[in-house]
């Protein structure tokens, strides 16, 4: 019998967050710190007034089916494709590979690396370029914001995640979600500001989201974030508004990071990519006014920054 303190930790891959781990090196309360190493949205939907039926029930198929179709007409999903609802886009990237049976997977890096993570866990070989059995396309790309087209969906099983998709929709690759082997990643969280509600999306042939529901099993989403999702993909208004705002705010950014002397290498309304001379220093000295960024172990210039909070901006540009 193992005793817990000597218990194989779980391996941690290189993301943005762990503001924690700047705290402790850094100083100060966590209150005191603006985390910019995720893309988050920092002005959140407010989330409805939850009842005691919301927590102390079971989801039921019509909250579910509500959430379905109010999907289905804000991301204007094929009317062939089926939708499933998932605790989170990561969810659904754990479980993808095991569709079909392991081969090679083309993905071109850099890119969020939780896809390569899966694809190796189930046995697949990870490649750059050359033929392949399935292919892993993030758009927009994270870090660097590159827009893929229908072409590129060109191996037998496409993921498409386009967890950041929601800035630009006009640049979804949704319309693809009805053919066989396309499957379409959405994410909640980073448009909608609400990650710790763990709220995703499948869209892909009906075959296929029917073996992620197995997958996944029984109520794999709680009741108040269906009633979240809801409500919040219906309100066509405050996503509109919040794009005009998203894509000021990232001007904005850009301004204050060139003044300091980085340039930009890409990004999305929802974070910005930079290239710097150094960029743990740059990371090091924004961490110093309790300013979090994003830095890669793949190279020593990029640095990502995410958009601050209103009342973030000017401690930013003093950091900078």
């Amino acid at each position: 019998m193992s005793h817990p303190s000597r218990q194989t930790k779980r391996s941690v891959r290189d993301h943005g967050g762990r503001i924690d781990a700047a705290v402790n090196r850094y100083g100060g309360k966590r209150d005191d710190w603006i985390d910019l190493s995720t893309g988050i949205n920092p002005v959140p939907y407010a989330v409805p007034d939850f009842t005691a039926r919301d927590w102390n029930t079971l989801p039921d198929e019509t909250a579910q089916s509500a959430l379905t179709e109010a999907a289905r007409s804000f991301w204007s999903v094929p009317d062939g494709a089926d939708i499933l609802a998932a605790p989170g886009a990561s969810a659904l990237i754990a479980r993808i590979p095991a569709l079909v049976p392991a081969a090679r997977v083309r993905i071109t890096t850099p890119t969020y690396n939780e896809h390569a993570a899966a694809f190796t866990a189930n046995g697949w070989h990870v490649v750059q370029d050359g033929p392949a059995m399935a292919r892993v396309l993030v758009n927009p790309n994270n870090p660097d914001g590159r827009i893929w087209q229908d072409a590129d969906a060109d191996s037998d099983l496409t993921v498409i995640d386009e967890s950041f998709c929601d800035v630009t929709p006009e640049t979804s690759l949704v319309r693809l979600a009805d053919q066989p082997g396309r499957i379409v990643l959405k994410s909640f969280g980073k448009f909608w500001g609400l990650a710790g509600l763990r709220l995703g999306f499948a869209i892909a042939a009906p075959e296929t989201i029917a073996r992620l529901s197995e997958m996944l099993g029984p109520w794999p989403v709680s009741g108040p974030a269906l009633r979240t999702g809801a409500v919040a993909l219906r309100d066509t208004g405050w996503a509109s508004r919040t794009r005009t705002r998203l894509r000021r705010d990232a001007k904005r950014l850009d301004d204050i990071l060139t003044a300091g002397g980085a340039q930009i290498a890409g990004g999305t309304d929802l974070f910005r990519l930079y290239s710097v001379d150094d960029a743990a220093a740059w990371q090091d000295r924004l961490a110093r006014h309790h300013v979090w960024s994003r830095i890669f172990p793949y190279s020593h210039t990029l640095l990502r920054l995410g958009l601050p909070p209103p009342e973030g901006w000017h401690r930013l540009a003093d950091a900078v």
